[in-house]
């Protein structure tokens, strides 16, 4: 056979100790770990290593939007107010600064220096110990799939004629959308920041306003946002979408018939659907469904072989909206390099809105806790009980701890400024099994925010100082000097 039309071979299969597929934020991590203990790593990615940028990109315009509103809200501390003037421009700037700089962190170049081989293009099981990519067979003892989820359009008659974003999209803007429509709860933050930004902008939560945290946090933030400017509409579903001159046109159910929502654009921000498609996972022996790969609670699939993080993780790992974080990646690495028992406790996950106020949260919900422990106590402690809430006027929300009737931790709600930092204790407390008389035991600056999670701790004990035994005892021990 002459050497045109001789066939290439094909190359040798890689036998990496671990396979990771998907380079987001948890594949990398698991990926760098892995090689930092003399692992052999494979890492593929079929687009950008670090996933998606929305989060960065929305978490960008927060700031900024937040920066806005200060300059109006300054008089409240003797400043001169000012109507801030948007430069679109130079948020785009400031945005592209913030996706360089974490771009770097996550270059091709830095994962092969850390002795990671990374493989660019579609993965896909061939079987339950072979993945390729292209022509290149990967036999790893380990496979992790950490593909993570997208946003999906829902099935709306003319969705597709619209000018459609999603929160990465925001990233190649030099031009704020006038009207925007933000669609789904989870997009509360990033429909804030755009009104204080100039924008006309309309937030459609049809699941309701912040779905799984307290109906209590749920409320002020609903009061801030109207106060602010925000069409909010929490019982619209969207029925089609017609396009006109200015832009769009979305129509919604109402209690009469139909209501209409005239906008710019439409900016999808849920519900996420797990990124499994190319993956051909039956033929890895991998079972799914439409949470995503199922999991047991030590990440481990049905093949043996494989584990699932992060979105994409169905089953037992099923994600709440929200959810701020997670350890799957520590725990995937445990079980494969030291055969450690591990297991997931989605209840010790926080959940965070990034609005203003943040809210955080952690545990069970005040009315799921309810149902779930029957007898509960409910510690709260405001923020304007709070002297650095008060000096800085963001008195605004509140702590509240739910807890039964022996001080076990059920959940945790911080509505206020910087919850997303002031729930770190409470997840330590969960993670730990501590109960409520360790977090009130706890040395926090007395001029700072989180002393409002230990005042509302103390407040547990509140009800002994009314027990007439303990009143008996004290009196007399006083004989005693």
């Amino acid at each position: 056979m002459s050497d045109g039309t001789a066939k290439a071979a094909k190359p040798a299969a890689l036998t990496p100790d671990i396979c990771v597929i998907g380079a987001g934020e948890n594949g990398v991590a698991l990926a760098i770990a892995a090689a930092a203990f003399g692992v052999s790593v494979v890492l593929i990615e079929r687009d950008a290593i670090g996933g998606d940028i929305g989060g960065l990109v929305t978490r960008a315009l927060i700031e900024t939007g937040s920066r806005a509103q200060a300059l109006r809200d300054a008089a409240r501390l003797g400043l001169s107010a000012a109507e801030p003037q948007p430069n679109a421009a130079l948020i785009h700037d400031h945005i592209q600064r913030a996706l360089a700089a974490d771009r770097a962190n996550h270059a091709a170049e830095r994962l092969t220096a850390l002795g990671i081989a990374v493989l660019w293009g579609e993965a896909h099981f061939t079987s339950r110990s072979t993945v390729t990519v292209g022509e290149q067979p990967v036999k790893a003892r380990r496979f992790v799939v950490a593909t993570g989820a997208r946003a999906i359009p829902p099935a709306v008659p003319g969705l597709d004629t619209a000018p459609v974003l999603r929160e990465a999209d925001l990233a190649g803007l030099t031009r704020l959308p006038e009207r925007p429509i933000v669609l789904g709860g989870a997009g509360a933050a990033l429909a804030q920041a755009l009104r204080r930004l100039g924008c006309a902008a309309t937030l459609l939560a049809s699941e309701g306003l912040l779905a799984s945290h307290d109906a209590e946090a749920a409320a002020l933030l609903r009061r801030r946002l109207l106060r602010e400017g925000l069409e909010l509409n929490e019982s619209g579903e969207p029925l089609r979408v017609e396009r006109t001159r200015s832009g769009l046109r979305l129509v919604l159910s109402a209690p009469s018939g139909e209501t209409a929502i005239e906008g710019s654009h439409l900016i999808l921000c849920g519900p996420l659907r797990p990124a499994l498609d190319a993956l051909d996972l039956d033929l890895g022996g991998i079972r799914h469904d439409v949470s995503g790969i199922v999991v047991d609670r030590s990440l481990r699939t049905s093949n043996r072989r494989v584990y699932a993080l992060g979105a994409c993780a169905g089953g037992a790992a099923t994600a709440l909206p929200d959810r701020a974080g997670d350890d799957h990646a520590g725990l995937v690495l445990r079980s494969v390099l030291f055969r450690q028992p591990v297991k997931i406790d989605p209840g010790s996950e926080p959940r965070i809105a990034w609005s203003r106020p943040q809210v955080a949260s952690i545990g069970l919900p005040e009315a799921e806790a309810r149902t779930a422990a029957g007898t509960i106590r409910v510690l709260r402690w405001p923020f304007s009980e709070n002297a650095a809430a008060r000096a800085a006027e963001e008195t605004e929300g509140f702590v509240k701890a739910v807890v039964d009737r022996k001080g076990r931790i059920l959940g945790v709600t911080i509505v206020g400024e910087d919850a997303g930092e002031l729930i770190a204790p409470w997840c330590i407390a969960l993670r730990a099994g501590l109960g409520i008389g360790e977090v009130a035991g706890l040395p926090l600056p007395a001029m700072a925010r989180s002393d409002a999670s230990r005042r509302a701790a103390l407040s547990f004990h509140a009800t002994l100082t009314t027990r007439p035994a303990l009143r008996r005892l004290i009196g007399f021990l006083r004989r005693f000097g």
